[in-house]
Parts: C-alpha cells; sequence; structure tokens
C-alpha cells in the first residue's frame, strides 16, 4: 500500500521517539503539517517564530532523552531555525529538522524564497537528507533519525515542493532505529594508569560536567573513596547538589571560592564527563585525567596527563576496585567544605527577604521560587544575570531540572525552552527564568502557552537593561552607557493579561511570596515581573588584576560622563556601592 512521503516521514519520527513538532506552517511543508495533525501519535504545535521551535524541540531532547523535532517551509522559514539548532548542537541535543525546498526544475534559477540549505546548515547539521525523489524515502530519512538519535546531533531532512505531495513505492530499506548505543568502559591498562595517578595524589578534586548525568552514586562514592571534593560545571547544577556531601559548586566566573579552589589548588584533577570551555579556570603543572565518551573533548580545555575514552558511570565503576580499601585523607576536602559553608551564609544574608531596599534585589527572587518551586520543577534558564541568580541560589535537588543555551549563550531562548519543557507534561511545574533584555526577544511566544494551556510561570528580571553586557563593558573599561545597554520596557504583567494569561508586578520585597504563591496557584501562564536593581554587582570569585583595573578605569570615565550631565550615572552609583556594602 503506497504512503505518502509525509506519512514515511512521521512513521521514522515516531519509532524515534517523537511525539511533538513545533514549527510554523507555509508553503512547501503544508502537506507535512497536515499529515501531522491527522496522525495520533503526533501533536502540531505551532509557535510564532520558528527559532523557537528549535529551542523547544532541543528543551525536549534534553529532558527525555529522545529526539526533539522542528519544522520551517522553504527559505527564510527555514533559516529562521538556525540559531535554535546551534543551541541544539551546542547543548548535545538530537533534534530533527524538517525543512521544505523549492521545486526542483526551479533550482539554480533564483527562484522565489530559492537559497542553498545545505550549505547554510552544514555547520551546524551533523547529516542533511536532501530528498528529490520519493526512492530517497524513507532509507534517508531513518539515517537521519539514526545519527540523531545515537550520536546526539542536529540533522536535517529537506524535502522539494514537488516531492512532498508524492507517494513512496518502496520499503526495501526499512528498519526498525536502534535506539541506545553499548556504554563502554575505558581499556583496563588505562584504568590502571589512572588510578596509580590517583592514589599519588594528596589533594585531588573531581570535576564533573553534563557526561555525570547517569552516574551520579558511582561518582559520589569514588568521591567517598577519594576523600575528594567534588566540583562542577554549570549545566551540571540539577545532577550534583550541596546536599550530597562533597560537592563544593562551581568555578569559573559565576562560581563560588570552594569550586574555584578546589579545581586550582588541587595535586591531581579528575574530569568526568566534561568539555568545560573556560581554559583559563583549569590548572596546568600537576596530572589530569579526563573521561568522556567523545574522545573530541579529551584534551582540548586542559593539558591532560591521561585521557580515558569510555561512558563516565561504566568507567567509575570499573576504577573503583583498584583503589583499594584505604579512604585518603580528608582533610583538603573538608577545608573546601568550610569554605563553602562561609560561602552559603553570604548566600542567605544576600537573599533574605529583610533587604527592602529597591529597586530590589534580584537574589531575593531567585532563593524565594528555590524555596516554593515544586520538587520536580523544570527551571528553563535565560542568558545573562540571571544565570548568576539561578546558580548562587537555587537549589536543584531531588527531581528538579535546569536546561537553557549554557554553551550557545544564545539571548532570548528561557521562554521556548520552557515551552519545549511545558508541552512535555503541562501538570509538571515549569519556571522560565529570564532577564528583561531576553524575554524581550522572545515574549512573542507567550501567547502560545496561553494558546495551549500550559500554566508555566515566567520570572522576569527586569532590571531596564542588558545587565550582562553592561558588566562586561565595565571589566573591559568602558563606562556603562545607557545608549547601548538601556531598555525600554512595558509593563510585563500587563502584558501577560493582554495575552490572555496572568501576571503581577513586584516592586516590593513584602510582595514576593505572594507573588510566587499566586503564580504556583494559577491555571494560566503567569509572568512576575521583578523590578530590579541594575546596580548589583554579581561578583566572580576571584578578581584578578586585570579586571579590578578595567573596573576602576570605568568607574572613572563615568564619573567624568556624570560630571558633564549624565546624571543617571550617580544613580547608577547609588544602587551600585549599596549592592557591594549590604
Amino acid at each position: 500500500m503506497a504512503r505518502s512521503i509525509s506519512e514515511a516521514i512521521l512513521d521514522v519520527l515516531a519509532d524515534a521517539g517523537a511525539r511533538d513538532v513545533f514549527g510554523v506552517v507555509g508553503d512547501v511543508i503544508n502537506p507535512f503539517v497536515l499529515a501531522t495533525i491527522k496522525d495520533p501519535r503526533f501533536r502540531w504545535i505551532t509557535v510564532r517564530h520558528e527559532e523557537h521551535a528549535g529551542y523547544a524541540a532541543a528543551a525536549q531532547s534534553q529532558l527525555t532523552g529522545r529526539i526533539g523535532v522542528c519544522a520551517g517551509t522553504s527559505g527564510p522559514g527555514a533559516l529562521h531555525l538556525i540559531n535554535g539548532l546551534y543551541n541544539a548542537q551546542k547543548e548535545g541535543a538530537a533534534v530533527i529538522a524538517i525543512t521544505g525546498q523549492v521545486p526542483t526544475a526551479q533550482r539554480g534559477s533564483d527562484f522565489h524564497k530559492e537559497m542553498d540549505l545545505t550549505k547554510v546548515f552544514d555547520d551546524v547539521c551533523a547529516y542533511q537528507a536532501i530528498i528529490e525523489t520519493p526512492a530517497q524515502v524513507p532509507r534517508m530519512v531513518e539515517i537521519a533519525a539514526q545519527k540523531a538519535l545515537t550520536e546526539r546531533v542536529v540533522t536535517r531532512v529537506e524535502v522539494a515542493a514537488d516531492v512532498f505531495t508524492r507517494d513512496i513505492t518502496s520499503e526495501h530499506y526499512t528498519h526498525p532505529l536502534v535506539h541506545t548505543l553499548p556504554a563502554v568502559s575505558a581499556p583496563g591498562k588505562e584504568l590502571e594508569k589512572a588510578a596509580a595517578l590517583l592514589q599519588q595524589g594528596n589533594r585531588v578534586t573531581i570535576f564533573c560536567g553534563i557526561g555525570c548525568r547517569n552516574a551520579k552514586p558511582d561518582v559520589l562514592a569514588l568521591a567517598e573513596k577519594l576523600g575528594a571534593p567534588l566540583a562542577h560545571t554549570l549545566r551540571a547544577l540539577d545532577i550534583f547538589d550541596y546536599d550530597d556531601g562533597p560537592v563544593v559548586g562551581l568555578t569559573g566566573n559565576i562560581g563560588n571560592p570552594a569550586g574555584l579552589h578546589a579545581v586550582n589548588d588541587c595535586d591531581v584533577l579528575l574530569m568526568l564527563g566534561t568539555d568545560f570551555p573556560y581554559s583559563e579556570f583549569l590548572p596546568d603543572g600537576r596530572p589530569i585525567i579526563q573521561v568522556d565518551n567523545n574522545v573530541d573533548h579529551i584534551g582540548r580545555r586542559a593539558p591532560v596527563t591521561l585521557g580515558l575514552v569510555g561512558d563516565v558511570g561504566e568507567t567509575v565503576r570499573s576504577l573503583l576496585p583498584l583503589l583499594g580499601s584505604d579512604r585518603k585523607s580528608v582533610k583538603f576536602r573538608d577545608h573546601l567544605l568550610e569554605i563553602r559553608k562561609k560561602w552559603h551564609k553570604h548566600m542567605d544574608a544576600q537573599a533574605s527577604l529583610s533587604r527592602t531596599d529597591e529597586p530590589l534585589h534580584p537574589q531575593l527572587f531567585a532563593r524565594a521560587i528555590s524555596d516554593a518551586a515544586a520538587d520536580d520543577a523544570i527551571f528553563a534558564v535565560d542568558v545573562g544575570e540571571c544565570a548568576i541568580w539561578v546558580a548562587r541560589q537555587m537549589a536543584m535537588s531531588s527531581e528538579r531540572r535546569m536546561v537553557g543555551g549554557f554553551n550557545h549563550g544564545s539571548l532570548g531562548s528561557g521562554l521556548p525552552t520552557a515551552l519545549g519543557a511545558a508541552a512535555l507534561d503541562p501538570s509538571r511545574q515549569v519556571w522560565a527564568l529570564c532577564g528583561d533584555g531576553g524575554f524581550g526577544m522572545s515574549m512573542n511566544d507567550f501567547v502560545t502557552a496561553v494558546r495551549y494551556g500550559w500554566p508555566l510561570k515566567v520570572l522576569i528580571f527586569n532590571n531596564s537593561e542588558f545587565g550582562f553586557v553592561a558588566m562586561e563593558m565595565q571589566v573591559a573599561g568602558m563606562p556603562k552607557n545607557d545608549e547601548a545597554t538601556g531598555l525600554t520596557n512595558p509593563d510585563f504583567a500587563a502584558y501577560a493579561r493582554a495575552c490572555g494569561g496572568d501576571g503581577v508586578r513586584v516592586e516590593h520585597a513584602a510582595n514576593i511570596m505572594p507573588a510566587i504563591e499566586q503564580a504556583i496557584a494559577s491555571d494560566k501562564p503567569f509572568i512576575i515581573d521583578a523590578i530590579v536593581s541594575a546596580g548589583e554587582l554579581s561578583m566572580p570569585p576571584h578578581i584578578g588584576l586585570d579586571e579590578f583595573y578595567g573596573f576602576g578605569i570605568s568607574k572613572l570615565r563615568e564619573g567624568i560622563l556624570g560630571i558633564k550631565g549624565d546624571h543617571r550615572v550617580w544613580q547608577e552609583w547609588r544602587d551600585e556601592f549599596k549592592a557591594f556594602f549590604s
């Protein structure tokens, strides 16, 4: 029995575990959209911008381990997908993009909306199935799905306009997809070398990344055996919590002193499942062992002494028996746990609701949401200062998850990422934590949550500026420039109501908890418009001479602008000094 190309594509997507297809309808892909809507295995979810479809699909893949699917028509509809797909690539999400193309007879004639999508998508896609005849389906679609599913990459299926409406006549290559690859340990001889290096160390630190997702108990057992502190990346924040004993937290610019010193002051560093990109926060001059299932990650961030290619869980389980029965000294670890304790006390003070200065401190909102949110809540985190407040003030214990564009770093990812999470299970609590700059880029899709009845909660840290960029400018010695970083915002709570959702504007500390409780109780998409200070200083755990000098020069130049009549400088200085000394 003949099937349409659209039906054949949907059969492959269903075998790969997909359910939702995010996209924007349009000309070439209309047959695919209508087939998706008629197929009871799928939901077609209309978003207001294709880029957001890419973010939503990536979020679903990250949260489920399956594939995410997005779609855009030919030309600009396909191009709009690309930034969301780059986010998927950087986060290791398995995403398939379905796009159209102009009729085959028109290729090469500069036809309406014609562009070489293969060339455009070549960098972001690990494979592209260019369908120009029905005979290529389903084989090439299966290749795209198989590669995305087992290699955690982005692939694309392109179908020409005159081909989408046709039927396939052969099922010769059809086969069930392979859903998982075997998890293997690093080789035994290499493990023996690793054990010898670890046993020589007196101050061993374990530095963990997202590759430890399915190996947490084994990694904690290894930390106990080695008496080692456990530092981690931002992406691993929802794997390792401070309640897990040896966990000292993050290193890097948004980390804390305990995490920084754990990585920098060790005499042996064991990196597990991390491709942490900031090499300036990784040490040299001491043994470094790196375990990763991707050989490309080995040694590209730090001078690795020993690289072990293998699954983190399997490798750690094979390594443990080689370390003997005696536990190493815990003096180094306990010293760092004391530093962590002092840091927590400092963070508690920063987040206290007794700090009623206005505009409000952003830490108050992050901690209050952390305290009130469900134990299995999902937090979709945008790019910018909001990620700092999440990293420092929010707990990801229990079954909580956190997703975002942490490697791609594209502003505006928070809300569409939350849409993908909410679509999976509308009964599960989902929070989008956004700055006003990021939310302003994607706010048109708040109405999508209204349309589908997803009661997601959106917190907007509203300081009327691109805060992280303003901080970068000051560290580089540039004066803060309102023309460049300042924002004019609407009343976001009123906007939520105009879209059919609900919202509240919060300007006083006494109203923070009532607003959060109202958001949690709401059965509509809800926005908390949090009016926070633009002068909040997000200090890194260590300030070098270059940063100190740059910040000082920035303040000097700002002072000159203030003397010349830019009186906004004095208001910003007041907020910055107040935040610093409190």
